[in-house]
Order: C-alpha cells, then structure tokens, then sequence
C-alpha cells in the first residue's frame, strides 16, 4: 500500500498512500490501468485523498491540463459506472471521489482557464449519457432504502454541480439536470419527516438554485412543477425547513439580546457599545442576517410562484422536529440540540410561517447600515409585497378567528423609551403586520434615507388597505399609530428637505404618503371599526395642519421651476387638495365655537364634537384609482436584485462545502445497519 523513498541523505520522505500515488501518475498522462483488468475494482475500495486529489489537478499548466483530459473522462465515467456496484465500500468511494472532482475541475476551468467545463469533466460525446445515468443514480439513492448520510452525500454532489459556476444561469452542466429532473425526489425528501430533519435544508437550497436557473430566458421546469405542486406535506416540509432556520434565527437573538440585561449596566453598555458596530460587513450579526438569504429566497419563490403554498403560511405548526442549520448540514449525523438555548417557539404556543417571518422581520429590520443588511430587508418587503397582493392569505391574515401572540422586537432610539417587555397580544396577524411596517416607518429616519425600503414597507401598508376597502374588513386597529408614523414621514421629510432633496426623490415618497391619507379620507368609512376612528383621522389632520401647509409650501416651490422634481411637485399638490379642504372647512369652525366657549385649550373630544357637526358642509374631490396599484412583477425592476441574491447563496454553499471532512465509516456503517 506504500512506497518508501529516501533523499540522497538517507532521510524518510513522507510515506505516500497508494491511491496518492495512483492520482499522481493519473495526472503526469500515465495509464494506471494498463496491463491491470482489475484495476477499477481495486481502486474503488481505496479511501479518497481529497486534498491530494485536488492539489495534483491544481498544480497543471495549461497545456499538461489539456494533456489530461482523457484522465478525468475517464475517471468520471468510471465513479459514474460504479454508483451502480452493489458493494457499498465501492459506492461510496465513487460517490465521494465524484464530488471531489466535479468540485475541483468547476475550480479549474473557471479560474485560469476558459476550457469548457462539459468537455473537461465527461466529453461532449458521452456528456448527455453520462449525466442521464448519474441523475438516475442521485434519484435512486435520494428515494430508496440508502443510508441517510449516503442521501447528504448525494445532495453535496448535486448541490456542487449546480453552484460550479458564480452565475447559476451560465453553468451548462444544469441543462442535462433540467433534462433529468431530480425534483420528484427532492419532494419526497420533505414528505418524510425523518428525511426533512436530516436533509430539509439541503433540498430546499437546491430546489431554490435550480428554480433560479435561466429563469427569465427558457423554459424552467422547476419552476413549473413547483408552480403547480399542490402535495400538501410536501408545502408544508418545505414551510416547517424555512419556519426552523428562522426560529433558530430568532431564538439566538432572544438569547443574545436577554443575556447582558441580567449582568448589570457595565454589561448592558458594553453590549449597546458593541452593537453600533454589528451592521459592519463582516459583523457577526451580518454573517448570521446572510445565512438566512437562502431561505429566505425559498420563501420568496414558494409565495411568488405557489398558490396552493399560502395555506401553508398561516398553518400552525405542530412538527417540532428541527433541521440543522446552515452551519451544520455537513454533519452525517443528526445534530446535537443547543440546550443552552430556550425552546423554540413553535412548542411553547401556536405559531406558523407568517408568525415567525414577521418576528424574523422585526429583527433584521432595525439594520439598514450596510449593503448586505438592505438587501435582507428588501426581500423581506418582496415577501410582504407578495403575500399582501394575495387574497387568500389576505382573509387569513384579517381572520379575527385566527389569532396569534407575536412578540416584535422594537431598536431602541433617543428619542423614545421602549415599556418594559410584556407579552404581545392575541390579533390577527393583519394587525401585526401593520405593527410592524409601522414600527420600521418611525425607527428608520435618518440623514441616509433607505428610500427604496420606505417605498416598499408603503407599498405593503397600500395593498392590506385595499383588501379592507375591497372586501370592506373592519380590521380593529389602532389606526391612529400608522397615521402618527405618515405623519411624522412627513415631518422629516419637511425637516432635511435640503438634504435629502439633492439625493432622492422625496417627493414621490411624499405622494405614497398622501395617497394613503387619500385612501383613508374617500374610502375609510368602508373598512375603518367605527365612525369614531374617521373622526379621529379628520383630528389627527386639523391638529397636524401646520405639516401639510409646509409640505404644500414646499411643493409649491419645486413646481415652479424647471427643476427635475416638478412634475413630482405638481403632483403632490393636487394629492394634498382634500388634506387641505378639510383643514381649511373646519380650522374656521372650531376656532368659531373656541371664542364662544371661551375656551383655550380644549380637549379632544370637544373637537372631535365640532368635527361631527359640520361634515354635511365638506366638499372633497373624488381621486382616481387610489385602490389600485401596479401588480408586483420581478422582471425587470428585481431581476437584478435576485441574481445577486442567487450568486450569493452561490458563493456561501459553496464556502460550506468540503468533502474532506465527511466521515466515511459513519455512512458505511449505515450500509450494515440497513443491511
């Protein structure tokens, strides 16, 4: 099994394993086979050496790597021939060998040289074949009676061939798994509860990398099947793998952010200290916000593409069996639970996907400082965007029979002092979702505007209003804390008007703004709980009209000149004309009836009693579509957004990749067992 070679001083040089040694001389252009019929056989019972493999391929010149291609062919074709051996120790190694050489050839190929990854791996005569047998193979392993570690060991290799390139849409290899679909097997995995523990994320990540294959350019079938998958245990292993990685999320955070609270002020100050810096790139914070893309782009796709998916975000969870994180999938057994940390939410009372996306949500929203943070949050919006234009998970939502206790995490600010925590309450999630898109409007002013986001949480607020109005729902709300957050938009908006207004466009923001008062204004006695509450909004106007004279004021200075927000300003003065037929009706009629009560400050209610006396006098004008919007779309505004998004996850599953430390024993010990 080994040579022993001496140095012209007589010292031992590191012993070589034979399977080293086979790999060297596999890639100096030799024939190891020759003159040897039982060499396959043999070599297929020696252990792989990954990292020798890998060094050996490295270390070619162009012209020695063009020199090898027959080598790899073969070598491929042969790990591809044995997948079908029924000795397992032979299986296993193909499989393993497989993995490490489709990874290390997808590095080659597309680092120094351009050589086509097709020819270089397999041959383009043989290509087709060869793939075709070894999908039947990963689909035959992924469904029958295998080893669980043998079934991670094959969602490795898939999940190496279709992250081989930083662009999913150019790497050709996934026309041949387009060709050989492994989606049916990838389904039964989430059926099984068994097999969605162990291998949940793995599956999901897969089956969101090849949904993002070539999406918007071919046909996709990924995308159709998981269009149209209405296998209900299959949603929901697919919900219960995305509500896990979110809740292991959320309960880690509870734990961080509890911790210094009990240790004193030192500790408290030294954990808001270290917290001003969490947003860096690089942060732990950070890495922990982008483990979670993955998932989250799972949600996205199921939500955007399935129907039949949204049952699933409102089912309550009753599986409180968890899969393993991103950071231990590479585990062949089942991972050890963090007994450290409290129970996950899903045991302790009711929840669902939606119950937990949005607690997930009020966490990673309070950071907006770095790239990787924004891009977080707007999906996120994207999700809300999607799940608030869909009508079924609109009625769930507002069902008052449907409640749930979501516990929002809140950033502490200067300006406001958060009550002690107490437990939220039992609502309808429509309600908390407006806490929430309420919670992100008061906490994100700042001189660096996330303007894409504020439009974004607006949109979300826009499409439940009109399913409210659209339906007439009286949700029971605190309507008066959204239009306290409109309201105090516009105020900054009016306050860093010289800053923000050579950077954005803060008259389009304005105008969503407005558009929801319109909304309010014309069609609020269709969906607000009471009469009481329309009384209330006319209230919060008149007393806020200081707002809406400086906001007209400063509309009116951009109309008047040619500059680019013109056309904007224009805009926002005719959205303002109701706002100001209100103030102006009834400012006159309560400063009337002040100077015959002679009174200065009068309480709520007494003008509250003013307004509801001279409704009947108020003319208003009837704005046009104002419970209409644009249907969300990702092409084109978002295609870009995803596609970066999708190199990311790219670039993170492979980074969690190395098959050199996957114990083989553990999966041949498997074998026996099952034997």
């Amino acid at each position: 099994m080994t040579s022993r070679k001496r140095s012209g001083s007589g010292s031992k040089r590191q012993l070589k394993e034979k399977v080293v040694q086979i790999y060297e001389s596999f890639f100096k252009g030799e024939d190891p086979t020759l003159g040897n019929p039982n060499f396959w056989d043999e070599f297929f019972l020696l252990k792989p050496k990954v990292a020798s493999l890998e060094a050996e391929i490295q270390k070619l010149s162009a012209d020695q790597w063009l020199s090898v291609k027959e080598s790899i062919n073969m070598l491929f074709r042969q790990c591809v021939a044995t997948l079908g051996h029924d000795h397992n120790i032979r299986v296993v190694y193909a499989m393993q060998t497989l993995c490490a050489l489709v990874q290390i050839v997808f590095k080659k190929t597309s680092g120094e040289f351009g050589f086509d990854i097709i020819n270089m791996l397999i041959g383009f005569e043989v290509a087709e074949k060869m793939m075709q047998s070894l999908l039947d193979h990963c689909n035959g392993f992924l469904t029958g009676k295998y080893p669980d570690s043998l079934k991670a060991l094959c969602l490795k290799l898939l999940l190496v061939l279709v992250t081989g390139t930083e662009n999913v849409s150019q790497n050709t290899l996934l026309e041949y798994v387009m060709m050989n679909s492994v989606f049916e097997a990838l389904i039964q995995l989430l059926c099984e509860p068994a097999t969605r523990v162990l291998h949940g994320h793995d599956t999901v990540l897969l089956l969101t990398l090849l949904v993002n294959y070539r999406k918007h350019e071919a046909a996709n079938p990924y995308i159709v099947k998981l269009s149209i998958l209405d296998n209900e245990l299959a949603l929901n292993g697919y919900g219960q793998v995305i509500t896990a990685c979110l809740t292991d999320f959320c309960r880690q955070f509870t734990a961080d952010y509890t911790e210094p609270q009990s240790a004193g002020w030192l500790s408290s100050l030294t954990n808001i200290v270290g917290n001003m810096f969490v947003s860096e790139e690089g942060g732990a914070r950070t890495q922990q916000i982008r483990a979670n893309n993955a998932m989250l782009v799972a949600l996205y796709e199921a939500v955007h593409l399935n129907r039949n998916f949204i049952t699933t975000l409102a089912h309550t969870q009753t599986d409180s069996s968890v899969p393993p994180s991103p950071s231990n999938t590479l585990s062949t057994s089942q991972p050890t639970p963090n007994l450290s940390l409290p129970p996950p939410d899903i045991i302790s009372q009711p929840s669902n996907l939606l119950v937990t996306f949005f607690q997930y949500c009020s966490i990673v929203m309070q950071d907006t400082k770095s790239e990787a943070s924004i891009s977080n949050v707007k999906l996120c919006f994207l999700i809300l965007t999607c799940v608030a234009e869909d009508q079924y998970a609109n009625s769930l939502m507002h069902d008052v029979n449907l409640v749930f206790k979501v516990q929002l995490h809140r950033l502490p600010m200067r300006h406001r002092k958060l009550a002690p925590d107490k437990l939220a309450p039992s609502q309808p999630l429509a309600a908390t979702l407006l806490d929430l898109l309420v919670e992100f409007l008061m906490s994100h002013m700042m001189k660096k505007l996330p303007m894409e986001l504020y439009l974004h949480c607006l949109g979300v607020v826009h499409r439940v209003l009109c399913y409210q109005k659209k339906c007439r729902v009286r949700l029971n709300y605190q309507w008066k804390e959204l239009w306290t957050a409109l309201i105090s938009l516009l105020k900054f908006l009016l306050a860093n008007e010289n800053h923000l207004a050579r950077k954005m466009n803060i008259f389009n923001l304005a105008l969503q703004v407005l558009n929801l008062f319109n909304l309010f204004i014309t069609y609020g006695d269709t969906f607000l709980p009471s009469p009481g509450s329309y009384d209330e909004l006319y209230y919060e106007l008149i007393r806020m009209n200081q707002v809406f004279d400086n906001l007209y004021s400063m509309a009116m200075r951009y109309s008047t000149n040619d500059g680019e927000f013109k056309e904007n300003a224009l805009k926002l003065i005719n959205s303002l004309i109701n706002v100001r037929a209100i103030i102006n009706h009834f400012s006159p009629k309560i400063e009337a009836w002040l100077a015959s009560q002679a009174l200065s400050t009068p309480s709520e209610d007494q003008i509250l009693e003013v307004v509801r006396k001279n409704y009947d006098s108020l003319t208003l004008k009837l704005h046009d579509s104002l419970d209409q919007y644009e249907r969300y779309a990702e092409k084109p505004r978002h295609a870009a957004f995803f596609t970066a998004m999708v190199r990311s996850m790219v670039a993170d599953t492979r980074q969690s990749i190395d098959f050199a430390t996957l114990d083989l024993q553990v999966i041949l010990q498997e074998f026996s067992t099952i034997s």
